[in-house]
């Protein structure tokens, strides 16, 4: 695990950013104490691929009668 001081964070944030996104996890200190940790975010993508399936298991049991999704907000606007 890397650490840096909070002066270095703010100065090279894209790049503490891009090795981030590589998989690092960096520690930020205050005057030599730990106060953040940046760390990868983990299982986001599968979480939201899973749901995006769900949700088309969803609209494939129970169809909209040919509505679009946007018709269905315009008329959901009018009340």
């Amino acid at each position: 695990m890397k650490t840096v001081g909070a002066y270095e964070a703010k100065t090279h944030l894209p790049r503490l950013l891009d090795e981030v996104a590589a998989g690092e996890t960096i520690t930020i200190t205050k005057h030599g104490v730990p106060v953040a940790t940046l760390s990868p975010v983990r299982g986001d993508r599968a979480q939201a691929m899973a749901a995006a399936e769900k949700l088309r298991e969803i609209r494939n049991r129970h169809p909209l009668n040919g509505l679009t999704i946007r018709e269905l907000i315009e008329e959901g606007r009018k009340y």
